[in-house]
């Protein structure tokens, strides 16, 4: 992977730390409640770049929508939660336990608690990402 994971700042980088933490700030906040949303559009692609938007963020699990550049995934990781990982435009390979799962706009699913998984490059996309935080099983 050539470009940046921008999981934290969520937006382009500025080199002004005040546009930056007000970049931080609004990113941060979830999208706005009893409006409709374009769930595509919510987020854009960065060059050579994972970039991710919070939807909803609770102590029991949270919702982010991410986009993916050409070139980019995620790491090799396991999470002590559930998530649903659902595909809205283009086409990702996730990988689960070594088992490589192509899905396309649309597709969705679940890679089990405690579960090594990555997200290997496959041209761009976009994903909703689903955590449920309901304990461990």
């Amino acid at each position: 992977m050539n470009g940046i994971i921008y999981t934290f700042m969520r937006c382009i980088i500025t080199n002004k730390p005040q546009e930056m933490e007000n970049k931080k700030n609004l990113e941060n906040q979830e999208l706005e409640k009893a409006k409709s949303h374009i769930i595509v559009e919510i987020i854009e692609y960065v060059s050579n770049s994972v970039v991710s938007k919070t939807i909803i963020k609770k102590s029991t699990g949270n919702i982010s929508v991410m986009s993916f550049d050409n070139g980019e995934g995620l790491t090799e990781k396991t999470s002590p939660f559930e998530t649903f990982a659902q595909i809205i435009e283009g086409k990702a390979d996730i990988v689960i336990d070594n088992k490589s799962h192509v899905l396309e706009a649309g597709m969705g699913i679940i890679i089990p608690a405690h579960t090594l998984n990555f997200i290997k490059p496959n041209g761009r996309f976009k994903m909703i990402l689903t955590i449920i935080k309901s304990g461990y099983e």
